[in-house]
């Protein structure tokens, strides 16, 4: 029997114009977001913003992750001017910070991390003063690949743990826990300059000690940021919730990690990766 949302999981949705024109834009650009292609609650307050989380690689993830509504299958080819789109709709967003991801690509011998590379460049080509987050992927483990990224010098470097470590074979499936973690470990040694953040579900029937232990393991390997949100389940097809969290759990989890020493941690039951990314560094900034 599903567990009923409570009320404080209740999104306000808004359809202003702003919302109307970023769509049409995307539309437009040939583009993909994450906000709507994995259904983000979110959405409606972001675009009305004029802000979003651009999903280069196409639409099309090669695993299957059991908390994810983005589609999996085949992807098509690559294609190599949605790098230069990306980088005119940030600048016709008037866009100060831009988050970029993408979908899995196994497929790719280095995973997509040079498509990264270039939307990394075509942005800075274009709007220099724009500070750039990249959520990527594992890369199945490759240094070469997460060096590709690096090299382009993101300002932050964002990959996500998503779950606690035993569940990583019913959340995360095709990935690995301990491979994500040196990921993030590996990038701070290999360039320390920007910041590392990572971001988790929690709700798919984790523990209070098993949070803890990755929030932990999560500091061990430097890394400066993380965010913490509820998981909502996307249809009866994924993963059902097996708790509701209240906010006075993710308010004691945000003082939890800053005692361990997390630069920052955005910790609440709306909070996901990408959500207002610009005003999670700015809050570090001012520290």
């Amino acid at each position: 029997m599903p567990i009923k949302r409570p009320p404080w999981l209740r999104v306000k949705t808004s359809w202003g114009e702003n919302y109307r024109q970023l769509k049409v834009l995307l539309a437009d650009s040939n583009l993909h977001t994450v906000c709507q292609e994995a259904n983000c609650p979110n959405i409606n307050h972001c675009f009305e913003s004029k802000t979003a989380t651009f999903l280069i690689l196409g639409n099309i993830c090669t695993r299957g992750c059991g908390f994810c509504e983005v589609k999996r299958g085949t992807p098509l080819p690559v294609d190599n001017s949605e790098p230069k789109r990306v980088a005119i709709a940030v600048k016709k967003l008037g866009l100060s910070y831009a988050v970029i991801t993408s979908v899995t690509r196994d497929d790719l011998p280095d995973g997509g991390a040079s498509l990264f590379a270039q939307t990394i460049q075509e942005i800075r080509n274009l709007i220099p003063v724009c500070k750039i987050e990249v959520l990527i992927p594992d890369f199945l483990g490759s240094f070469e690949s997460l060096k590709i990224v690096l090299d382009a010098k993101p300002d932050v470097l964002n990959h996500n743990l998503e779950t606690v470590k035993r569940l990583y074979p019913q959340v995360r499936r095709g990935a690995d826990y301990q491979r994500s973690l040196n990921l993030l470990c590996i990038a701070k040694d290999y360039d320390p300059t920007p910041i590392t953040k990572s971001g988790i579900m929690i709700g798919l029937g984790e523990t209070w000690e098993e949070i803890f232990d990755l929030m932990k393991d999560l500091r061990n390997v430097g890394c400066d940021l993380l965010t913490i949100g509820q998981y909502l389940s996307p249809s009866k097809q994924h993963l059902p919730v097996f708790k509701y969290y209240h906010p006075d759990e993710f308010a004691e989890l945000k003082s939890i990690g800053e005692k361990m020493g997390f630069s920052h941690v955005e910790s609440g039951p709306l909070v996901r990766s990408s959500y207002q990314a610009h005003k999670q560094i700015e809050s570090l900034c001012r520290k």
